[in-house]
């Protein structure tokens, strides 16, 4: 697996990383078995940045990783993040105060059994309270010694800005891929010139570009997908149809559907470093072959081609689900 830096003055990274929200069942059951197997596996492929947060089944992702690593000390670099709550009827809401960071990074560390981590990202901004204000607070926990730096997650380009601003950001985590481009109306672009490394989660589409075609009764009552447009009837039968010439582009190609979703990721910038998640040893050994996969010119004028930006039918996001999200377009 080949490395990338992790933000100008970050440590250097796997290319791709392992995101870890499915450890806590996000996108169906598990249990830590499988996500210790899914550990293993992402070592064995030399996968070493792993991505949690403490919201992630109310710290059961990162207890997870914390029981594997107890006994695999210091093979990880791990981001975590803070800044989302929810009170006594599961009300969402965002706290981006010195006192809030300050216990929800303590409470991760207790979890991860670590005194620092890597990475610790605003989960969600506080639009209420000055961005500034809060790198304050990240500027303190990395004098403490309790991160090693900071980042933001689905912020935008001027947010990015005023940040950096204060103090160097590590890393911008968005959902990027495919069907999710966003980002390249400036934030990408943003993030190459500040030094700040950008983080794709979800870059195989929340399982979309999986090897085998989705069946649509598959998402209708389990987890996150169950509420996001893009995988609801009728939208999904049209994004199923309008992907079946990419996986005939990938297979002749000798590659799996995924392993080009994520080659494609990768070219886009050398600062990119995609998270895809999973909890499946199998799945993650099938999307890292991606990481090797080298697209010429031509392959990736055919992608555009094939799936233009655009291309998805319905929204990335339901109503609830994008509050807390910048918009920049």
């Amino acid at each position: 697996m080949q490395t990338r830096q992790l933000g100008k003055d970050g440590p250097k990274v796997s290319a791709m990383g392992l995101g870890c929200w499915s450890f806590a069942g996000a996108y169906g059951p598990t249990d830590v078995t499988e996500s210790h197997a899914t550990l293993a596996k992402a070592l064995d492929l030399g996968i070493d940045f792993l991505d949690t947060a403490n919201v992630y089944g109310n710290g059961v992702s990162e207890q997870a990783i914390g029981a594997f690593i107890k006994d695999n000390p210091g093979r990880f670099k791990i981001a975590t993040k803070g800044g989302i709550w929810r009170d006594e009827n599961n009300v969402r809401g965002f706290n981006n105060s010195p006192e809030h960071l300050r216990g929800a990074l303590e409470t991760s560390l207790r979890h991860l059994g670590l005194d620092h981590v890597e990475l610790y990202y605003i989960h969600r901004r506080e639009q209420a309270r000055p961005i500034e204000d809060v790198m304050e607070t990240l500027v303190r926990f990395k004098e403490e010694g309790k991160i090693g730096g900071m980042g933001f997650s689905e912020i935008s380009p001027s947010s990015l800005r005023r940040a950096s601003a204060v103090h160097p950001v590590m890393a911008v985590q968005s959902e990027y891929s495919l069907w999710s481009r966003l980002p390249e109306l400036g934030m990408i672009q943003a993030c190459e010139a500040l030094g700040t490394a950008f983080v794709p989660f979800s870059p195989l589409g929340r399982g979309i570009f999986a090897e085998a075609p989705a069946d649509p009764s598959a998402y209708a009552e389990v987890g996150f997908r169950a509420d996001t447009p893009r995988f609801r009837e009728p939208n999904l039968s049209a994004n199923l149809k309008a992907l079946e010439p990419f996986r005939e582009f990938a297979a002749a190609r000798n590659a799996t559907a995924a392993q080009l979703a994520l080659a494609w990721v990768l070219c886009q910038g050398d600062h990119l470093i995609p998270i895809p998640g999973t909890r499946s040893p199998a799945h993650l050994q099938d999307a890292a072959a991606g990481a090797s996969l080298m697209l010429t010119q031509q392959d990736l004028a055919e992608i555009n081609r094939i799936l233009p930006p655009g291309f998805a039918h319905g929204d990335r996001y339901s109503v609830k689900q994008w509050e807390g999200a910048e918009g920049y377009s």
